[in-house]
Protein backbone atom coordinates (compact mmCIF):
# COMPACT_ATOMS: atom_id res chain seq x y z
CA UNK A 1 0.00 0.00 0.00
CA UNK A 2 1.39 3.55 -0.90
CA UNK A 3 1.14 5.80 1.75
CA UNK A 4 2.15 8.48 0.20
CA UNK A 5 4.50 10.00 2.24
CA UNK A 6 7.16 10.45 -0.11
CA UNK A 7 8.94 13.89 0.96
CA UNK A 8 6.73 14.70 3.90
CA UNK A 9 8.40 16.64 6.76
CA UNK A 10 7.85 14.61 10.43
CA UNK A 11 8.93 15.86 13.41
CA UNK A 12 8.90 12.76 16.56
CA UNK A 13 9.64 13.79 19.73
CA UNK A 14 11.24 11.14 22.39
CA UNK A 15 12.25 9.44 19.31
CA UNK A 16 15.54 8.20 19.84
CA UNK A 17 14.53 4.81 21.17
CA UNK A 18 11.29 2.75 21.24
CA UNK A 19 8.66 3.18 20.27
CA UNK A 20 9.38 6.79 18.83
CA UNK A 21 12.88 4.83 16.89
CA UNK A 22 10.29 2.42 15.54
CA UNK A 23 8.37 5.11 14.35
CA UNK A 24 11.16 7.16 12.58
CA UNK A 25 12.00 3.78 11.01
CA UNK A 26 8.72 3.55 9.70
CA UNK A 27 8.41 6.96 7.57
CA UNK A 28 11.82 6.50 6.54
CA UNK A 29 10.96 3.23 5.04
CA UNK A 30 7.96 5.73 3.54
CA UNK A 31 10.41 8.10 2.33
CA UNK A 32 9.48 11.09 4.55
CA UNK A 33 11.87 13.72 5.95
CA UNK A 34 12.56 12.70 9.88
CA UNK A 35 13.69 14.56 12.65
CA UNK A 36 13.72 12.99 15.96
CA UNK A 37 14.36 14.80 18.97
CA UNK A 38 15.48 13.39 22.74
CA UNK A 39 17.79 14.94 25.65
CA UNK A 40 20.51 12.19 25.49
CA UNK A 41 22.99 12.70 22.64
CA UNK A 42 24.32 9.44 22.87
CA UNK A 43 20.90 8.01 22.48
CA UNK A 44 20.50 10.48 19.73
CA UNK A 45 24.10 9.58 17.97
CA UNK A 46 23.16 5.92 17.90
CA UNK A 47 19.77 6.53 16.50
CA UNK A 48 21.65 8.40 13.79
CA UNK A 49 23.90 5.84 12.55
CA UNK A 50 20.72 3.25 12.85
CA UNK A 51 18.75 5.04 11.04
CA UNK A 52 20.38 6.75 7.73
CA UNK A 53 18.77 9.99 7.04
CA UNK A 54 17.37 10.85 9.92
CA UNK A 55 18.38 14.46 11.62
CA UNK A 56 18.53 14.58 15.18
CA UNK A 57 18.06 17.57 17.16
CA UNK A 58 18.78 17.34 20.85
CA UNK A 59 16.80 19.41 23.90
CA UNK A 60 15.03 18.67 27.15
CA UNK A 61 11.44 18.66 26.53
CA UNK A 62 10.16 19.32 30.01
CA UNK A 63 11.08 23.02 29.38
CA UNK A 64 9.46 25.56 27.68
CA UNK A 65 12.39 27.41 25.57
CA UNK A 66 14.32 23.93 24.84
CA UNK A 67 10.60 23.08 22.68
CA UNK A 68 10.63 26.55 20.86
CA UNK A 69 14.29 25.97 20.31
CA UNK A 70 13.37 22.60 18.51
CA UNK A 71 10.51 23.34 16.47
CA UNK A 72 13.08 26.48 15.49
CA UNK A 73 16.17 24.33 14.62
CA UNK A 74 13.73 21.48 12.73
CA UNK A 75 12.05 24.55 11.08
CA UNK A 76 14.96 25.94 9.93
CA UNK A 77 16.72 22.70 9.10
CA UNK A 78 13.59 21.25 6.74
CA UNK A 79 11.55 24.59 6.04
CA UNK A 80 8.04 23.04 7.11
CA UNK A 81 6.60 20.54 9.04
CA UNK A 82 3.76 18.26 7.70
CA UNK A 83 3.75 15.56 10.23
CA UNK A 84 4.02 16.00 14.22
CA UNK A 85 4.29 12.94 16.21
CA UNK A 86 3.64 13.58 20.05
CA UNK A 87 5.43 10.31 21.44
CA UNK A 88 8.02 11.61 24.48
CA UNK A 89 6.76 10.30 27.78
CA UNK A 90 7.99 8.97 30.96
CA UNK A 91 6.40 7.71 34.10
CA UNK A 92 7.87 7.95 37.90
CA UNK A 93 6.45 7.78 41.29
CA UNK A 94 4.16 4.96 42.65
CA UNK A 95 0.32 4.71 43.69
CA UNK A 96 -1.15 8.60 44.92
CA UNK A 97 -0.16 8.84 48.25
CA UNK A 98 3.07 7.82 47.64
CA UNK A 99 4.12 10.10 45.06
CA UNK A 100 4.99 13.62 46.15
CA UNK A 101 2.44 16.17 43.86
CA UNK A 102 5.73 17.47 41.85
CA UNK A 103 6.15 14.32 40.65
CA UNK A 104 2.85 14.79 38.77
CA UNK A 105 3.49 18.25 37.45
CA UNK A 106 6.68 16.75 35.93
CA UNK A 107 4.56 13.87 34.17
CA UNK A 108 1.83 16.51 33.08
CA UNK A 109 4.69 18.39 31.72
CA UNK A 110 6.67 15.84 29.94
CA UNK A 111 3.64 13.67 28.67
CA UNK A 112 1.10 16.22 28.11
CA UNK A 113 1.97 20.00 28.32
CA UNK A 114 4.87 18.80 25.92
CA UNK A 115 2.27 17.32 22.85
CA UNK A 116 0.24 20.48 23.65
CA UNK A 117 3.05 23.10 22.88
CA UNK A 118 4.36 21.32 20.04
CA UNK A 119 1.15 21.06 18.61
CA UNK A 120 0.20 24.73 19.05
CA UNK A 121 3.61 25.61 17.15
CA UNK A 122 3.07 23.41 14.33
CA UNK A 123 -0.27 23.99 13.41
CA UNK A 124 -0.07 27.25 12.11
CA UNK A 125 2.33 26.36 9.66
CA UNK A 126 -0.13 23.05 8.55
CA UNK A 127 -3.24 25.45 8.73
CA UNK A 128 -1.13 27.45 5.67
CA UNK A 129 -1.21 24.10 3.54
CA UNK A 130 -4.71 23.30 4.68
CA UNK A 131 -3.06 19.71 5.47
CA UNK A 132 -1.52 18.39 8.12
CA UNK A 133 -1.28 15.53 10.71
CA UNK A 134 -0.89 15.03 14.52
CA UNK A 135 -0.73 11.98 15.78
CA UNK A 136 -0.06 11.61 20.23
CA UNK A 137 1.07 8.63 21.70
CA UNK A 138 -0.77 7.91 24.62
CA UNK A 139 -1.69 4.32 26.40
CA UNK A 140 -4.00 2.24 27.36
CA UNK A 141 -4.06 3.20 30.78
CA UNK A 142 -5.03 6.70 29.92
CA UNK A 143 -8.34 4.84 29.84
CA UNK A 144 -8.50 2.81 32.63
CA UNK A 145 -6.23 2.00 36.05
CA UNK A 146 -3.11 0.38 35.65
CA UNK A 147 0.47 1.49 36.05
CA UNK A 148 1.47 4.87 38.04
CA UNK A 149 -0.80 7.37 38.75
CA UNK A 150 0.97 9.90 37.56
CA UNK A 151 1.30 8.79 34.13
CA UNK A 152 -1.91 7.49 33.45
CA UNK A 153 -3.45 10.78 34.66
CA UNK A 154 -0.96 12.54 31.97
CA UNK A 155 -2.02 10.38 29.17
CA UNK A 156 -5.84 10.77 29.93
CA UNK A 157 -5.79 14.61 29.22
CA UNK A 158 -3.61 13.66 26.32
CA UNK A 159 -6.52 11.22 24.96
CA UNK A 160 -8.83 14.27 25.91
CA UNK A 161 -6.50 16.66 24.37
CA UNK A 162 -6.07 14.83 20.67
CA UNK A 163 -10.38 14.74 20.53
CA UNK A 164 -10.70 18.73 21.29
CA UNK A 165 -8.08 19.77 19.04
CA UNK A 166 -9.17 17.33 16.42
CA UNK A 167 -12.67 18.91 16.16
CA UNK A 168 -11.48 22.12 16.24
CA UNK A 169 -9.20 21.58 13.40
CA UNK A 170 -10.78 19.26 10.75
CA UNK A 171 -11.83 22.22 9.17
CA UNK A 172 -8.45 23.43 8.24
CA UNK A 173 -7.33 19.93 6.49
CA UNK A 174 -5.70 18.84 9.60
CA UNK A 175 -5.94 15.37 11.20
CA UNK A 176 -5.39 14.87 14.99
CA UNK A 177 -5.17 11.24 16.48
CA UNK A 178 -3.85 9.20 18.92
CA UNK A 179 -2.70 5.78 19.47
CA UNK A 180 -2.71 3.40 22.96
CA UNK A 181 -0.04 1.23 22.80
CA UNK A 182 -0.71 -1.66 25.89
CA UNK A 183 2.84 -3.42 27.05
CA UNK A 184 5.62 -3.41 24.31
CA UNK A 185 8.87 -5.17 24.56
CA UNK A 186 11.94 -3.25 23.19
CA UNK A 187 15.73 -3.21 24.30
CA UNK A 188 15.55 -0.08 26.51
CA UNK A 189 12.31 0.13 28.14
CA UNK A 190 11.07 -1.35 31.47
CA UNK A 191 9.66 -4.79 30.29
CA UNK A 192 12.20 -6.06 29.11
CA UNK A 193 14.32 -5.12 32.34
CA UNK A 194 11.66 -6.45 34.29
CA UNK A 195 11.53 -9.62 31.90
CA UNK A 196 15.35 -10.61 32.57
CA UNK A 197 14.96 -9.99 36.48
CA UNK A 198 11.93 -11.83 37.37
CA UNK A 199 11.06 -14.10 33.68
CA UNK A 200 8.44 -16.37 35.48
CA UNK A 201 6.47 -13.45 36.91
CA UNK A 202 6.26 -11.54 33.72
CA UNK A 203 5.44 -14.60 31.89
CA UNK A 204 2.26 -15.34 34.20
CA UNK A 205 1.56 -11.48 33.40
CA UNK A 206 1.56 -12.19 29.66
CA UNK A 207 -0.77 -15.02 29.77
CA UNK A 208 -2.69 -13.86 32.63
CA UNK A 209 -3.37 -9.73 30.85
CA UNK A 210 -2.97 -9.95 27.27
CA UNK A 211 -5.09 -11.60 25.03
CA UNK A 212 -2.82 -12.36 22.38
CA UNK A 213 -0.46 -14.14 24.00
CA UNK A 214 2.67 -11.82 24.56
CA UNK A 215 4.00 -8.76 23.86
CA UNK A 216 3.81 -5.91 21.20
CA UNK A 217 6.74 -4.74 19.55
CA UNK A 218 7.18 -1.23 18.48
CA UNK A 219 6.95 -2.08 14.36
CA UNK A 220 3.26 -2.90 15.15
CA UNK A 221 2.84 0.58 16.98
CA UNK A 222 4.73 2.40 14.29
CA UNK A 223 2.48 0.63 11.54
CA UNK A 224 -0.61 2.35 12.70
CA UNK A 225 0.94 5.26 13.24
CA UNK A 226 2.11 6.02 9.67
CA UNK A 227 -1.41 5.11 8.38
CA UNK A 228 -2.84 7.42 10.86
CA UNK A 229 -0.47 10.41 9.29
CA UNK A 230 -1.39 9.59 5.60
CA UNK A 231 -3.83 10.11 3.50
CA UNK A 232 -5.40 6.88 3.28
CA UNK A 233 -6.99 7.41 7.35
CA UNK A 234 -8.11 10.78 5.90
CA UNK A 235 -11.77 10.30 7.02
CA UNK A 236 -10.26 8.86 10.86
CA UNK A 237 -10.58 12.13 12.75
CA UNK A 238 -10.30 12.64 16.57
CA UNK A 239 -10.04 8.63 17.47
CA UNK A 240 -7.29 7.02 19.80
CA UNK A 241 -6.88 3.79 18.32
CA UNK A 242 -5.78 0.81 21.20
CA UNK A 243 -2.74 -0.95 19.54
CA UNK A 244 -2.28 -3.78 22.42
CA UNK A 245 -3.59 -7.44 21.56
CA UNK A 246 -6.54 -7.40 23.25
CA UNK A 247 -5.06 -6.18 26.33
CA UNK A 248 -6.88 -3.57 27.48
CA UNK A 249 -10.07 -3.91 29.72
CA UNK A 250 -12.13 -0.82 28.28
CA UNK A 251 -15.20 -2.05 25.83
CA UNK A 252 -16.10 1.32 24.32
Amino acid sequence: MDLQLQGKTVLITGGSKGIGKGIAKAFLTEQAKVGIVARNEKDLEKAKRDLPGVVTFQGDLMDFHAREKVMTSFLEVFGDIDILINNVGGSSGGKTMETDLKQFEEAMQLNYFSAVHFSQMAVPYMQKKKQGAIINISSIFGRESGGKPSYNNAKAAMISFTKSLADELAKDGIRVNGVAPGSILHSTGNWQKRLEETPEKIGQFVEQEIPAGRFGTVEEIADVVVFLASERARWVVGATLNVDGGQSNANF
